[in-house]
């Protein structure tokens, strides 16, 4: 590290145009290639994905996504009147010939439209049959259809459309999240250094970072499956920590020239140890984030790689662009105040400040505290025993959006169970298994929670029967998850003895209730997976088994409270009315893998920078007491400027409209505020000095055996790991 340091330093100039021209570069590649954004993904084994197969092998024009238009008339109107009537016959009419769409339903196509028709006869509904999966389809062929059936709104006519392609087209990343977490990172910057420069520096090297590797994600978008919520958790998580690794080495060398070093060797050093620490931090998100693939779902693969490239180039940027730049400013990263006093209180012991104050409490009063912050943490895990996952739905859509606004005109019309209906996809050989299938159709539409069920036309000689069953609940609730089990576990089932008809529960909200159950049962291995990594990790790097079983507790414990705030704020509704992302709701089916993997990652980055300090002075002292005491006291205002400032980004992510970040943005700031002003500040320094010196112990012959992977700069030397060492009491 220090020999990069070095050269970045003595040849910063060209290293900042280096980067200068590969941000150009990538801009005018990423310009002439575009992007390819998908979001796809494949249940492999559920039943809801047998349906659909069945339904792309044996009629794969009904194999398609279905959009939703609906349109309600004027106070004192009718649908059935004359005006409506010819309107939206014309609309449709048009509509039917549009590319990709392959049938249009609609309430005028006589008996069977007529139940497209509310009962109060002011709202109806068509259905618009798309050749493909909203995923696979061009955008530009939706749009189409969005434009001409609004085209029909006038008169007092209300037209909006509804259905996953029309989500597909609609969701955009939030526009402005990432210039108001920026806004408040220079402010906390500025007040922590004092230094206009010192200011800019983190928040320079964070955008080059953020934004090449989005550059980067959005080439690879053509190569790989990445869906569209990729780059906007790559810009969260990207900026999150790139502005903190950059925070650390510039601190690291502010307090290097106030101790009298020079530019460069205060530049090599702050890389030779924080510098250090952020690789190994960074490789520990990355490792992580990758860590996603072992669960096997392309739609996780995708955000995994987006947020691991922007990760990886933030990481660059810290440990090249930053010594270039810290290079060219020299001194100036000091306040004017702090290099007049340079020269006359170099190497000078500094005043005691809040957090060695603070450092020296926790060491008097270990137990104390701990107690304090374990109640705390309970207290919030509390919620996370009522998780429920599931999939929001268009109820949870900004009020402005026509998905939105077409959900609550079908729920109004139709009741809330009609914005998500379950399929019947039965392979039938013979006129048996059809009237056994007509027979289903009829218990079904007897079955509690069942509103209405009802056959699909089907074709001459087909082997595939289906039809539509629209429960009494709404998609996101748990009643509907309740009886696609039962239609599953019970009605299916004895219909099918004694045939040979297979049947499959199928359709969008069965596709997203397995998605929820395939992670649900993934969670634990992933959970295991994620801990056991860095528990390894941690011991490589300092030698120790009590580091990295401390740091594990502590990684489960950030989890839980923070999966507590989620559930209180999205699934019991505290706070999601007040932040326009909708009523209360099911909590994301992938939000707890994604949310466990930058959670690992970011607490590791806590956890090193803390106990890399600790580490440190524990080589130089072999004091246990002192090095626990004197890294919380030199780390604690980092870390809780960088919290904030993480905090402030994710935070500024949840106005953008989107439930799923919104999700992201509460959950990742309370597991990072109660992480650093919590863990980091109280239960792992307490717990160090309750262990003692044992904090440090590695048998010697497993020391022997394990490679080493040191934070600490190589020329430093750790005691002897092996002697059994004694925790000291309080």
């Amino acid at each position: 590290m220090s020999a990069l340091a070095r050269w970045c330093y003595r040849h910063r100039l060209v290293v900042v145009l280096l980067w200068l021209a590969a941000l150009v570069g990538l801009g005018v590649l990423s310009q002439t290639a575009g992007s390819a954004y998908k979001d796809a993904f494949s249940l492999p084994g559920t039943e809801s994905t047998k349906a659909l197969q069945l339904l792309q092998k044996s009629l794969p024009a009904q194999s398609g996504d279905t959009a939703t238009v609906v349109w309600r008339a004027a106070a004192g109107g009718t649908v059935r009147d004359d005006a409506v009537r010819r309107k939206m016959t014309a609309t449709l009419a048009t509509i039917s010939k549009l590319p990709s769409v392959t049938s249009v339903t609609g309430p005028y196509d006589g008996r069977r439209g007529a139940r497209q028709i509310s009962g109060d006869g002011r709202t109806a509904y068509a259905q618009v049959g798309f050749d493909k999966t909203g995923d696979k389809l061009a955008k530009t062929d939706v749009q189409r259809v969005i434009d001409t059936a609004e085209a029909a709104r006038g008169d007092g006519l209300r037209v909006e459309l509804g259905g996953n392609p029309i989500s597909q087209v609609e969701r955009t990343p939030p526009g402005n999240s990432e210039l108001i977490g920026v806004a408040v990172a220079a402010i906390v910057l500025l007040l922590a250094f004092g230094s206009l420069f010192a200011m800019l520096l983190p928040i320079i090297t964070a955008i080059a970072g953020v934004g090449s590797g989005l550059m980067l994600v959005g080439l690879l978008t053509h190569v790989v499956t990445i869906g569209q919520i990729g780059p906007t958790l790559g810009a969260l998580i990207g900026l999150g920590v790139g502005i903190d690794y950059a925070l650390f080495i510039v601190t690291r060398h502010r307090t290097g020239l106030k101790d009298g070093l020079s530019v460069e060797e205060s530049v090599v050093k702050a890389i030779d140890t924080s510098g250090r620490a952020v690789l190994f931090a960074g490789g520990t998100v990355v490792i992580a984030l990758l860590g996603l693939f072992v669960l096997g779902m392309s739609f996780l693969n995708g955000m995994a790689i987006a947020s691991a490239v922007t990760v990886v180039c933030t990481v660059l940027a810290a440990i090249t662009l930053l010594p270039a730049m810290l290079g060219l400013l020299k001194t100036r990263v000091l306040s004017r105040r702090e290099r007049r006093r340079l020269g006359a209180h170099a190497g000078g012991a500094a005043r005691p400040d809040v957090w060695t104050r603070w450092a020296g409490v926790v060491e008097r009063r270990p137990r104390t505290l701990s107690a304090v912050a374990l109640v705390v943490i309970a207290v919030l895990c509390v919620p996370v025993f009522s998780l429920r996952l599931g999939s929001s739905d268009a109820g949870n859509n900004p009020t402005s959006t026509t998905t939105r606004q077409a959900y609550d005109l079908l729920a109004e019309g139709f009741g809330p169970g009609f914005n998500g209906p379950l399929q019947l996809i039965a392979e039938t050989h013979g006129a048996a298994d059809q009237q056994a299938f007509t027979r289903l159709v009829g218990e079904v539409s007897r079955t509690p929670g069942v509103a209405a069920a009802a056959p699909m036309p089907a074709q001459p000689g087909a082997t595939v029967a289906m039809a539509q069953v629209i429960p009494t609940t709404s998609p996101q609730s748990a009643k509907t998850s309740d009886l696609i089990d039962r239609l599953r576990h019970d009605v299916v089932p004895a219909a099918e003895r004694g045939t040979s008809m297979r049947v499959y529960v199928g359709g969008p909200t069965a596709i997203f209730d397995d998605f929820a159950d395939v992670l649900t049962g993934k969670l634990p291995l992933f959970l295991g997976v994620i801990i056991t990594l860095g528990f390894l990790l941690l011991m490589l790097a300092f030698r120790s088994l009590l580091v990295p079983a401390i740091a594990a507790v502590m990684n489960v414990l950030a989890a839980g409270a923070s999966f507590g705030v989620v559930v209180a704020f999205f699934q019991w509704g505290w706070g999601s009315e007040p932040l326009g992302v909708g009523a209360a709701g099911p909590v994301e089916a992938f939000l707890p893998v994604i949310m466990l993997s930058i959670l690992f990652g970011l607490s590791m980055d806590y956890q090193v920078f803390l106990v890399s300090r600790m580490h440190e002075e524990w080589v130089h002292s072999g004091d246990n007491r002192r090095a626990v005491t004197v890294g919380q006291a030199h780390t604690g205002r980092v870390i809780t400027a960088a919290a904030t400032i993480m905090i402030a980004v994710f935070v500024a992510f949840v106005f953008g409209g989107q439930r799923v970040i919104a999700e992201f943005g509460i959950g990742l700031s309370a597991a990072v505020a109660l992480d650093a002003f919590i863990l980091r500040t109280i239960l792992v320094p307490a717990a160090m000095h309750l262990f003692g010196r044992a904090n440090w112990w590695l048998p010697s012959w497993l020391d022997r055996r394990l490679p080493h992977l040191s934070v600490d700069p190589p020329e430093e030397r750790p005691i002897d790991a092996g002697t059994p060492l004694e925790p000291v009491s309080h």
